[in-house]
C-alpha cells in the first residue's frame, strides 16, 4: 500500500504541472480524486489493513491527498494568470474601460416592513417569538376555538400533509405554545410564513406573512388594544393616518374587530384605491376569548387579554401603493430596486 501511494503521488505530480490547460486540470483532478478516482479508491481499502498499519497508512495518505490538492490550486493559478495575460497581449481587453462594479443587494420589501413593525412593537415592551411552520391541527385550531366542522379546517383552505400535520394557515398557534409554557404578564409578538390553499391572484398568494400580537394580563381591557393599535399606526403611517375599529367575529376573540385606517391616498375624502369609503382595511384584533385561555389553563376569570394580526404583505402594500401581490415573488430587479 505504501509503495502504491508513493508511485501515484509521483504519476499524479507530473501529470499536473505538465497540464497546459484548465478543462485538462480539472480531467486530472477527477481521474484521481473524484468519486470514483484512484487515489480516493485507495484511500477506501485502508479499512482491509491491520490495526497496526491503518494510522501509519492513513496519515501517509492524507499528506499525499493534501499535497496533490495544493499542487492542483498552485498550477490553476499559474494557467490563469498564464491565460489572463495572453489575453491581455492579444488585445481582448481593453485595460482603460472602467470596471463592472458587482450589483450590490438589499433586503426585501416585505423584510423592511416586517423589521420595522417589529421594531415598533419592541418598544411598546412586546417580546418577539417564533414557532414552527408545520404545525398539529390542536394548535392549529382546536385550542383557538376552531372546531372540526369550522370552515377553515376544510381541505379547500388549508394544505394538509400526508402525515396529518398541515402547514399553518396562521402565527397564532406560536401564541398558544407561548401561553403554554409561560405564566402571564405575556407581551408578545410572533412574525413568519403561513400557507393557504389560495390561487395567486393580485391580492392573494399560497405563501404570505403575518405578525400578530398578544397581551395577557390582569384588568387588561379593549381599551388597552385600542390604545396600543392607535400608537402603531401614528408610529408606523405617521400622525394623520386615523383609525377606525369596525364589530366582526373571529373564533378566537371576543368581542371582536375590523381595524381601519383612512385611506393614505385621499385621506379619508374617498377615492379608487378606498372604494369611496375613505378607509382601508389593515387588520383584525379582539379580547382573547375565555375558551383559548381554557386550552392553555389560564384563569379567565383572573386574567383578561387582547390579540390582534396582520398580514405583512397587505401592510406593505399600503404603505407603498403597490397594487399587485405577486409583485413580491417574481424577482422583478426594476420592482426591487425601488426599496
Amino acid at each position: 500500500m505504501e509503495s502504491q501511494l508513493e508511485s501515484l503521488r509521483s504519476r499524479m505530480m507530473s501529470e499536473i504541472s505538465s497540464a497546459s490547460g484548465l478543462e485538462e486540470l480539472e480531467t486530472i483532478q477527477v481521474r484521481y480524486l473524484g468519486r470514483k478516482g484512484s487515489l480516493t479508491s485507495l484511500i477506501r481499502g485502508l479499512g482491509a489493513l491491520s490495526e497496526k498499519e491503518k494510522p501509519r497508512i492513513g496519515r501517509l495518505a492524507n499528506e499525499t491527498k493534501q499535497s496533490v490538492q495544493r499542487a492542483l490550486r498552485e498550477r490553476e493559478q499559474e494557467l490563469k494568470k498564464k491565460l489572463s495575460g495572453s489575453r491581455l497581449q492579444d488585445g481582448l481587453f481593453d485595460v482603460t474601460l472602467p470596471g463592472q462594479r458587482p450589483r450590490v443587494g438589499h433586503r426585501h420589501p416585505v423584510t423592511l416592513t416586517l423589521e420595522e413593525i417589529i421594531g415598533v412593537f419592541a418598544a411598546l415592551g412586546f417580546s418577539l417569538e417564533m414557532g414552527p411552520e408545520v404545525e398539529t391541527e390542536y394548535y392549529n385550531f382546536d385550542a383557538l376555538n376552531i372546531p372540526a366542522d369550522h370552515p377553515a379546517r376544510d381541505m379547500q383552505d388549508t394544505l394538509y400533509l400526508n402525515s396529518g400535520l398541515v402547514l399553518r394557515t396562521h402565527t397564532s398557534p406560536v401564541q398558544i405554545r407561548v401561553m403554554e409554557k409561560k405564566r402571564p404578564p405575556i407581551r408578545m409578538i410572533c412574525a413568519g410564513k403561513v400557507y393557504r390553499a389560495d390561487t395567486a391572484d393580485a391580492s392573494h398568494l399560497p405563501m404570505f406573512h403575518q405578525i400578530e400580537g398578544l397581551m395577557v394580563d390582569r384588568e387588561v381591557s379593549f381599551t388597552d388594544l385600542k390604545g396600543i393599535l392607535n400608537l402603531f399606526v401614528i408610529r408606523y403611517f405617521g400622525p394623520r393616518v386615523k383609525t377606525r375599529f369596525r364589530a366582526s367575529f373571529f373564533p378566537f376573540t371576543e368581542p371582536s374587530a375590523e381595524v381601519d385606517i383612512s385611506c393614505l391616498v385621499c385621506q379619508g375624502k374617498g377615492c379608487q384605491v378606498c372604494g369611496g369609503s375613505g378607509w382601508l382595511e389593515i387588520l383584525g384584533a379582539g379580547m382573547v376569548d375565555p375558551e383559548v385561555f381554557k386550552a392553555v389553563g389560564y384563569d379567565s376569570w383572573k386574567y383578561a387579554g387582547f390579540a390582534f394580526g396582520m398580514g405583512i404583505e397587505r401592510i406593505t402594500m399600503l404603505r407603498h401603493g403597490i397594487n399587485d401581490i405577486r409583485l413580491f415573488v417574481e424577482n422583478d430587479m426594476r420592482f426591487l430596486r425601488q426599496f
